[in-house]
């Protein structure tokens, strides 16, 4: 049983999909449960998962009636978890994970707690911040995106049996809806970002990094793919760097690995990540990139000047700039990285990362 908020889109939200889809495809009776209901939903649950809504999302208001809603929550995942009788649940981020081990507590199944979001990147009420405390040293296990994770788990909540699972790069890459052709170049260059419009993806400071760059590479546009509530503000910012010719948000395509292939650079603006998925298809397509080094994430996936570029200090507009600046200006580095690039397809397999799974299913 995975037991995630919603489908409305993110990475780990998509992983929740592709895990059960590969585990009902080897012949494991899957239910993927979800507070908000499925018209919510971005990824398409394969039809085999039993796809299970509680009915329980929404704003709780005030802290009385957001314990009294948590309550029910455990309550109903708890009836859940007795009607379904599944031998693990799996939590997805944070909440999920300490409702799921509180939800399970005395019967006879095993809960794996995840962790998707660096923790101190996160916003989280205190009264979260203490029940992961107290929940995740009973989890069997507690799975991290990155050893940086892994590491912040193990000084802030001790007790907690920790073991990193990457996200599989995920190859090919499906063809979903809406489909979005790329514009044609015409001998143009495309700079690619991709990532929800949301102030931790730092795309403000590329905006101002590229601002930077424009008039000396007037055949260079960039693109940034994804919707988010920061649209309005980086739409405004583009506008008065009279940039709108050449900056284009065109929203969320499900045909981002088309995007990926007719583009030349991709660049990770982030302020904070755990592991990127863009980043891993972007390089699996064949594409050098440039990102910040931040704190956990792109440095694990990424080998500087091997297979792409990691920006110090992360956040520098101008260290951005500049390293884009060098590979915009280099075709042939640009090349021989994107070569190396591919590796991804190897280093972050589905076979590789589902390795990993079936090691901390059997463990005991």
């Amino acid at each position: 049983m995975i037991v995630i908020h919603s489908l409305s889109g993110g990475g780990a939200e998509r992983v929740a999909v592709d895990l059960a889809a590969y585990w009902v495809e080897r012949g494991f009776r899957v239910s993927l449960v979800t507070q908000a209901d499925a018209q919510s939903d971005v990824y398409e649950v394969d039809a085999r998962v039993k796809r299970i809504v509680m009915g329980t999302a929404g704003e709780s208001g005030g802290a009385f009636a957001g314990a009294l809603a948590n309550l029910q929550r455990v309550w109903r995942l708890r009836r859940l978890i007795r009607r379904e009788k599944p031998s693990l649940v799996l939590g997805m981020m944070t909440t999920s994970s300490v409702l799921a081990v509180m939800a399970a507590q005395g019967l006879p199944c095993r809960v794996i707690a995840t962790e998707h979001t660096h923790p101190p990147a996160q916003t989280m009420a205190p009264m979260w911040q203490r029940l992961r405390r107290w929940a995740y040293p009973k989890a069997a296990r507690v799975v991290a995106l990155t050893s940086g994770t892994a590491a912040w788990i193990e000084q802030h909540v001790p007790g907690s049996r920790l073991t990193v699972i990457p996200n599989a790069v995920r190859w090919p890459m499906p063809v979903e809806e809406p489909v979005v052709e790329p514009p044609a170049r015409y001998g143009r260059r495309r700079l690619l970002a991709v990532g929800r419009l949301h102030e931790s993806k730092g795309f403000d400071l590329l905006i101002e990094a590229f601002a930077q760059l424009a008039g000396y590479f007037p055949n260079w546009d960039l693109v940034i793919l994804g919707e988010g509530d920061c649209r309005e503000p980086l739409q405004a910012q583009i506008e008065v760097a009279g940039l709108e010719q050449r900056i284009s948000m065109p929203g969320r395509v499900g045909n981002v690995g088309q995007w990926y292939v007719e583009s030349d650079l991709y660049v990770l603006s982030s302020r904070v990540e755990g592991l990127s998925n863009t980043l891993l298809e972007s390089m699996a397509s064949g594409l050098a990139p440039v990102a910040f080094d931040c704190e956990t994430g792109p440095r694990e996936i990424v080998r500087h000047g091997i297979d792409g570029v990691l920006v110090n200090p992360p956040e520098d507009v101008e260290a951005l700039a500049a390293h884009l600046s060098d590979m915009m200006s280099n075709e042939e580095k640009r090349r021989s990285c994107a070569r190396r690039a591919v590796d991804v397809l190897d280093r972050f397999s589905t076979a590789r990362v589902m390795a990993l799974w079936e090691e901390v299913f059997r463990a005991r």
